[in-house]
């Protein structure tokens, strides 16, 4: 999120699935789209038949590989020099789009004087402090006296964002490329030319990515490296454009947006810290508002959730039940709080629809962590391997006090419901059948505790206990309830989301009607206008005009399939091109139109000045394209936002082959290793372990689901690792045979797949073997195999905490591992 989302302003998606048909060129890296999502993939085949290229930049040869026009091998972990170095091509030949450069970016903002760059500091920026950590001071941009941004539209300023790129960049060369990612200079300058060719006044150029991208300790990074790209190219909020971010299950994006991340509130509004002055409502309110752009709208929405969440009780005479809101102590991501349970500081955990003991890293350790706890609780429609961490190979269940409840949970056909996918869209599905015997939704076990807790508390006079009995949770379900044995009303659940006017019970139309007065309660913000009226659900929608198809679904915000689609239009208003036309503006009806609904306010004027020292939505021109920005610019240079960096650099992975060549700082020097005792991790550069491991996903299996599916086993009946010929020739290994995957952090066994698919490269003057193994395995199911995470070390990435398991160091031997217990 945080590389899209300081880019341009939104986390999600800057475009939608259906319009990658209307692309010129697509550039899939950090996804196998064809395995991983194939639904979505017809519509670059759709392009493909339409006369458009499609890239695949991948280290192994997949069936998306196998649809690509031009296949582009590459080492794990080395994406943000390829990116780099097109980057570098696309200034040094000049052929980004200038007049969307100039309009629409950053790149004539001048950055504070101090500034120094990883050139200056050899991988680091100013500001970086010995004890680790950024001070941003010197990333800032020079102001004027009210306030805006000091810019050089010549960007010839040595200290505009346009010169900083180029000198940033000027080290990222296809020779560079050929020497740390392992890719032939010629096939790399192809790339180079098929992406600037296909971009422009009159042609598009898409990328897509997924995980192959996230699950870095610099992953945040990458996405940045392709946003700054796109925006060079002049590829944002154009129809055949964007950044498509694929995510990896049917509602990865709605379980985003409705705040599953512990430093989130429904609607991406930070939840509020004790690290930073917002411990009142009016201290926080300071710290979130945005004086300029459409943040400056954050208190409607913040006042209007808490209405949504304590109704009645929420007044303005109590800050609406603002100090009701949990403070955050600290990191309470996944991987922190995994070592704070093994330590003994965690007393509970509940896990429902995941299975972290072989989707998560050093699996032993998780399982061992779970041990240290109180109590637990499991809800999945199958037994796996965390709800029975107790009978694991080695464990001794006598001496584990652990209480352990499995809740039996239905499947996705035993509930009604809606998916958030991938590009935003919201789309509601209805219960097929009955869930079987007691088998509850996981929207009915929610409901039910909440209702008991409310009864376990009703007599409380504690204060501490008022968040519990205030908080509104009135979802009965409005057929029969008891029919239903006490399912929720979903759709009472997401007209709740879309807000409603607290004074005359009617919905709100959309976000644009939410107040800060207390009029108005709204639970997402961003899903205002699914349900604008009691008897409407658009996300139940289902007419495709085979065009934009707003009335399929809705997606956020304001049922808008592509985000900044003002940029579909040059500064006066008129289209780019007409094979290019998007959204437009109307001069004889004085408003904005086109295919989509406007990215803009609807009847601002394109040659609008914008108004000095306003704030909100004047302090932007009519030609700004990027609403949720401060500037109303997408930003090239990041000032704040980001832990790591105002632009990408890049590091090796914390186990790498090879040292960095490109830096002195060998990875990022805000990574989290987690290095103790329990948490082994291979050394930097390990001549123990000298081979590439990375991890994907298969499309006959997704875990523990499919894993109990007899015919999805069958296809795929045992974990298995990839190996190139000359490597399996080395190790004297043929396809079938047992193999041992090795790392410091454990050993897993696979079957051999020896394959071309997988290719060795010429890496700084020798040959590097790269190994691929899915992550989907483990000990339940009618197909059962080591988990890849038994070999992956807890790492994270400084600005959301995620792992790194898409590139890692290991060691190969024929024959099976040993066994434990």
């Amino acid at each position: 999120m945080p590389g899209l989302g300081t880019s341009f302003g939104r986390g999600g998606a800057t475009t939608y699935l259906q319009d990658l048909q209307n692309a010129d060129c697509i550039l899939i890296q950090g996804s196998n789209f064809a395995e991983a999502h194939p639904v979505g993939f017809r519509f670059v085949m759709a392009a493909k038949e339409r006369g458009a290229t499609i890239v695949h930049v991948d280290p192994r040869f997949t069936r998306t590989s196998a649809m690509a026009d031009l296949y582009v091998p590459i080492r794990s972990g080395s994406d943000i020099v390829f990116l780099g170095a097109i980057v570098n091509w696309v200034l040094q030949n000049e052929r980004y789009f200038k007049e969307y450069v100039t309009a629409y970016t950053n790149a004539s903002s001048l950055v504070d004087r101090r500034f120094k760059d990883t050139e200056d500091l050899d991988g680091l920026f100013s500001g970086y402090s010995a004890h680790g950590g950024y001070d941003l001071a010197t990333w800032q941009f020079q102001t004027n006296a009210d306030g805006s941004v000091k810019r050089d539209e010549t960007l010839r300023d040595p200290h505009c964002v346009f010169q900083i790129l180029k000198r940033h960049f000027s080290r990222y060369t296809a020779e560079t490329v050929e020497q740390v990612c392992g890719t032939p200079r010629d096939l790399f300058l192809r790339v180079c030319e098929t992406l600037a060719a296909n971009s422009g006044r009159d042609r598009t150029t898409a990328f897509a990515y997924a995980v192959g991208w996230t699950q870095h300790t610099v992953g945040v990074q990458y996405i940045r490296a392709a946003s700054i790209l796109q925006m060079l190219l002049g590829n944002i909020g154009r129809p055949g454009g964007g950044i498509m971010a694929l995510r990896g299950h049917a509602n990865i994006q709605g379980a985003t947006d409705v705040a599953t991340l512990y430093d989130l509130l429904p609607g991406y509004l930070p939840m509020p810290s004790i690290a930073r002055d917002e411990q009142t409502l009016s201290a926080y309110l300071r710290s979130n508002t945005k004086p300029t752009g459409w943040w400056a709208n954050y208190p409607k929405y913040l006042i209007s959730q808490l209405k949504a969440f304590y109704g009645d009780a929420a007044t303005k005479e109590n800050d609406f039940c603002f100090d009701y809101l949990p403070q955050i102590s600290g990191d309470h991501s996944t991987i922190p709080t995994t070592f704070l349970m093994k330590d003994g500081a965690v007393k509970g955990y509940v896990v429902i629809g995941q299975n972290p003991v072989t989707s998560g890293q050093n699996t032993e350790l998780i399982a061992s962590a779970m041990e240290r706890l109180e109590w637990f609780v499991n809800l999945d429609s199958f037994e796996n391997e965390t709800s029975s961490f107790w009978k694991r190979p080695g464990a001794e269940p006598a001496k584990i006090g652990t209480e352990c409840f499995f809740i039996p949970a239905a499947t996705v056909l035993e509930k009604e419901g809606t998916f958030t996918n991938t590009n935003r869209l919201l789309q509601g599905h209805d219960k097929a059948l009955e869930p079987k015997d007691d088998c509850v939704s996981d929207a009915w076990f929610a409901y039910q505790l909440g209702k008991r807790l409310k009864r376990l508390y009703a007599d409380s006079t504690d204060p501490k206990d008022r968040p519990i009995l205030d908080m509104t949770w009135d979802y009965e379900h409005e057929i029969d309830a008891e029919r239903l044995r006490g399912e929720p009303s979903q759709r009472k659940i997401l007209q709740e989301m879309n807000g409603f006017d607290t004074r005359s019970g009617e919905q709100l139309s959309g976000y644009a009607d939410c107040k800060d007065d207390g009029t108005t309660a709204c639970g997402v913000w961003i899903y205002s206008g699914v349900c604008p009226d009691k008897q409407t659900d658009r996300a139940r929608n289902r007419k495709n005009d085979g065009a934009v198809s707003l009335d399929w679904g809705f997606s956020w915000p304001a049922n808008r399939r592509m985000l900044y689609n003002r940029a579909s239009a040059a500064p006066d208003g008129t289209p780019w091109s007409e094979r290019k036309k998007y959204v437009w503006w109307d001069a004889g009806k004085r408003e904005w139109t086109g295919y989509d609904v406007p990215d803009c306010i609807r009847d601002k004027a394109p040659d609008t000045p914008a108004i000095p020292g306003a704030s909100g939505m004047d302090a932007h021109s009519g030609s700004d394209p990027f609403i949720m920005q401060l500037d109303g610019r997408a930003q090239l240079f990041v000032a704040s936002g980001l832990k790591d960096g105002p632009l990408p650099a890049h590091y090796e992975p914390l186990a790498s082959i090879m040292e960095n060549a490109v830096y002195a700082q060998q990875h990022n020097p805000d990574a989290q290793r987690f290095s103790r005792s329990d948490n082994p991790s291979n050394e930097a550069v390990d001549p123990k372990y000298p081979y590439v491991l990375t991890t994907y996903r298969i499309t006959e299996l997704s875990g523990i689901f499919t894993r109990y599916i007899p015919w999805l086993a069958e296809l795929q009946p045992e974990a298995f690792a990839e190996i190139d010929p000359d490597l399996a020739a080395k190790k004297g290994i043929r396809t079938g045979e047992y193999v041992t995957i090795a790392s410091a952090t454990g050993e897993i066994e696979a079957r051999a797949l020896v394959s071309a698919r997988m290719r060795p490269l010429r890496v700084g003057g020798r040959v590097v073997h790269q190994i691929g193994v899915p992550y989907l395995f483990g000990d339940y199911g009618f197909t059962k195999g080591d988990t890849s995470g038994a070999v992956i070390p807890l790492t994270a990435e400084p600005n959301v905490s995620i792992h790194e398991a898409k590139t890692l160091t290991c060691d190969v031997r024929r024959g099976r591992r040993t066994r434990n217990g």
